[in-house]
């Protein structure tokens, strides 16, 4: 036990604050350990239409996706919320307060980045999305986003429990 404290005081000296996110090696160990907290956001337009971004990574693969993070230690849901729609699509939102689902979602076939405890809020933009990433061709890139009328069939396979709200069900 003596070693084990040891080694987390070591750890503990390369962060300098949580809530600023952890070194990427420390991230991918704790998610490999412990379920992992994140928001999602559910944003609409007047259509009923759900905005989805496109990620391809080598957790997830390639496929369109809620955007969303991982809430930081000491973090409001708020405040990852307005990042998230900063970071991920260049705008502002408003949020409802509390979410309109909580999923349990898993990753089956790892363990890193495999388990989340997944907060949906209804969003509505303030700021309209950077149209510069918005799109258009039959080839998506990492962060382009897209209108949705219904769930794409190539949505990444976590989100799958979402389809009902993307579909306005």
């Amino acid at each position: 036990m003596a070693d084990l404290k040891h080694y987390i005081e070591q750890v503990s000296k390369l962060i300098s604050k949580a809530q600023n996110g952890l070194p990427e090696e420390l991230f991918y160990f704790i998610s490999s350990i412990t379920p992992m907290t994140n928001v999602d956001l559910l944003i609409k337009d007047n259509d009923n239409r759900t905005l989805l971004t496109w990620r391809n990574d080598k957790y997830y693969g390639p496929g369109w996706h809620i955007p969303g993070g991982i809430i930081r230690f000491k973090e409001t849901f708020s405040i990852r919320i307005s990042e998230v729609a900063k970071n991920e699509l260049g705008i502002k939102v408003i949020h409802e307060e509390n979410p309109v689902s909580i999923k349990e979602l898993f990753a089956k076939d790892r363990d890193v980045r495999g388990h989340f405890i997944s907060l949906l809020f209804k969003c509505n933009f303030v700021t309209h999305p950077d149209i510069k990433n918005k799109y258009i061709d039959s080839n998506p890139q990492n962060g382009q986003w897209a209108w949705h009328a219904k769930s794409p069939d190539n949505l990444i396979h976590v989100h799958d429990p979402y389809r009902s709200f993307i579909d306005g069900k």
